[in-house]
């Protein structure tokens, strides 16, 4: 049965105080091993992908649509003013859900079978991450990398810029930055670094392996030159002539990352990953 809460100071809601503080959540969900879902549609697709309820904070409105799913979970029920008072914003979507972690495979296994995979190097914008997510998933990536000091796609805004899809594409996170990139190529991926610098080989243009690596770097500074120097290949994506005299030379991360996931489809196999991310 549901728990009608009328405080939003209540212990009992705990995991879903201030939400909007990252530094708070860093250290409560790593603390506790959990990560906040919003909305119908994403908690759907945590469940969906096997991560355990831990509970439920909703509105009276959203008790039915969800109903089907939730089972036997905590649910804790409130109104749109504790909710906003608990979480520290209007919660549009009207649910959250606290999920318990799964514990992230090993990186021989995320690897294993995979012809695409995508490698991030330090990109700390929680937005970002999660965008790209949802791009690698739509276009047929089959696994992510991530450096260690890469932002956590399990955190809210992640998950939530994603749509879910940080739940349809398996990701491992390197223990090692300085020698992260060793295994990945002993594994017999050609590491692709893309740069925007326009001297380079157009991704388009490149022979691609079977399996390949591509490689992106952090908002603003790009790959670190370590990186960049172990790469198989410099690559870019070709601006227009036009752009280029007008001052526009190079995209965002998440753009960049869409156009050349997109570039990876050509000469792939069946991925292994979902494409209806959307």
């Amino acid at each position: 049965m549901p728990e009608y809460v009328s405080d939003a100071h209540d212990p009992r809601l705990s995991d879903f105080t201030g939400l909007r503080d990252v530094e708070l959540r860093k250290s409560l969900e790593a603390e506790q091993g959990l990560f906040v879902a919003e909305g119908e549609k994403v908690i759907r697709r945590a469940i969906g992908a096997g991560y355990p309820v831990r509970a439920v904070l909703t509105t009276e409105r959203w008790l039915e649509p969800l109903a089907d799913v939730l089972g036997d979970a905590t649910v804790y029920v409130v109104s749109e003013e504790v909710m906003h008072g608990v979480a520290g914003f209007q919660v549009h979507r009207g649910a959250l859900a606290s999920m318990e972690r799964l514990p992230l495979p090993p990186m021989a296994d995320a690897l294993s079978g995979a012809s695409r995979i995508v490698v991030l190097e330090d990109l700390v914008d929680h937005g970002n991450v999660g965008a790209i997510f949802r791009c690698a998933a739509a276009l047929g990536v089959d696994a992510i990398v991530l450096s260690p000091r890469c932002a956590d796609p399990l955190y809210r805004r992640s998950v939530k810029v994603s749509m879910g899809a940080v739940f349809a594409i398996p990701y491992v996170r390197m223990d090692d930055w300085y020698g992260g990139l060793e295994q990945i190529r002993a594994a017999g991926f050609q590491a692709l670094a893309l740069t925007p610098d326009q001297s380079v080989t157009p991704l388009d243009t490149v022979e691609l392996s079977d399996r390949v690596a591509l490689l992106l770097g952090a908002e603003g500074d790009g790959l670190s030159s370590r990186w960049l120097r172990e790469a198989d290949e410099q690559v870019c994506i070709a601006m227009s002539p036009a752009a280029m005299a007008s001052g526009v030379d190079s995209l965002n991360v998440v753009a960049a990352a869409a156009i050349a996931c997109h570039g990876l489809m050509r000469g792939a196999g069946t991925p292994r990953g979902s494409s209806n991310a959307g």
